[in-house]
């Protein structure tokens, strides 16, 4: 018995090619509907060793009959968790509620290393790199924000830049990973989704613990030339008019670079995400100060929160010599739909989805 789900626009068809999706299809080749008329015909090409073996199908046959009881062939998958140890598996097994109680070890590893004698140089850098942007704030935040006042282009590409670091663009990215992982049954992509709204929670705490620390004016409301500190403002001030208080760190680059971290680092082969992402993400921190929403100067310590909490959170996955799409996928067929591409009656391209059971 099966039951197709035949219908996504091209629209979706992009996204399903462009996006992380297709090194989760490496296990599941694209194939006809079973419901299909044409199914039947499908032509399935013969396994590699029937091309070693000179094309002699018989021979090619016979031995792999001769030889199933001794060996299962490896391009089956496998079955679930069956290539880590038990004790391994279970550890890296994804937990409905881990993107909250990992929080406090996010925390408590990343002070560890925050305070940790070989995190000095790092402080350093930030700390002289920081000083010299405050140095240069107004002159450089002008040179943005002349053009964003007299550039509709320019102003609309900032603007963009702005929304791809608010938050909301990365839980959408979570909640892509998110449903895909839950009806392909594929645990990397729901650990992807798990992971970034842990990284968003986790690096976000310490961003705004930062802002309520430190006080600073946001280009957009300064009464001085680099902005106005007021270390432990009044908190009741604060939330009356946020914009005189928030400016550093900027959590929209932080929140931007931590997404990043976690996905590419869970998809190590999809080397082009990195090539999209940092662009994306230098386009965030333009579009900031535009905006006149931060200065230059918030943009380097938040980039390092982001890279550091998106690196803590990303390493709680398998080793990366595991095949993911097999070892952790789920048994489950109903949880495990086949997909595979279409053309509509009105000749606009489309994903199915078919369950069998």
């Amino acid at each position: 018995m099966s039951f197709s789900c035949f219908g996504c626009t091209a629209w979706l068809l992009l996204l399903f090619c462009c996006g992380p999706f297709p090194a989760m299809l490496a296990a599941h080749p694209l194939q006809q509907s079973p419901d299909s008329p044409d199914s039947a015909s499908t032509i399935t090409p013969p396994p590699a060793d029937t091309a070693r073996i000179g094309g002699l199908m018989d021979t090619a046959i016979s031995t792999s009959t001769a030889t199933s009881a001794e060996a299962p062939s490896t391009s089956l998958p496998l079955p679930p968790d069956s290539a880590l140890p038990a004790s391994q598996a279970e550890a890296y097994r994804l937990g409905p509620f881990d993107m909250i109680t990992n929080l406090p070890d996010d925390w408590w590893i990343w002070t560890k290393e925050a305070v940790s004698v070989e995190s000095i140089p790092t402080i350093a850098w930030l700390t002289v790199l920081t000083g010299l942007t405050i140095h240069a704030d107004y002159e450089s935040w002008q040179q943005l924000k002349r053009p964003y006042d007299d550039s509709h282009i320019f102003r609309e590409i900032s603007n963009r830049g702005v929304d791809m670091g608010d938050g909301k663009f990365q839980f959408g990215i979570a909640a892509a990973f998110g449903l895909y992982g839950f009806v392909a049954g594929d645990q990397r992509a729901l650990r992807t989704a798990s992971q970034t709204v842990e990284v968003i929670l986790s690096c976000g705490a310490v961003v705004q613990l930062l802002k309520h620390i430190t006080g600073r004016e946001s280009p957009v409301v300064t009464t001085t030339p680099t902005g106005r500190w007021d270390f432990f403002p009044n908190q009741i001030e604060y939330h009356k008019h946020v914009p005189h208080y928030d400016a550093f760190p900027s959590g929209h680059i932080a929140t931007a670079l931590a997404t990043l971290t976690v996905v590419a680092d869970n998809y190590p082969e999809a080397t082009w995400i990195k090539y999209i992402g940092y662009p994306a993400v230098t386009l965030v921190g333009v579009g900031l100060v535009a905006t006149s929403i931060h200065w230059w100067s918030d943009i380097p310590l938040g980039l390092a929160l982001g890279w550091s909490f998106g690196k803590i959170v990303a390493r709680r996955q398998p080793p990366a010599a595991v095949p993911e799409d097999q070892s952790l996928r789920s048994s489950n067929r109903l949880l495990s739909p086949q997909p595979y591409l279409g053309i509509l009656r009105d000749g606009t391209p489309s994903i199915g989805l078919s369950w069998s059971w």
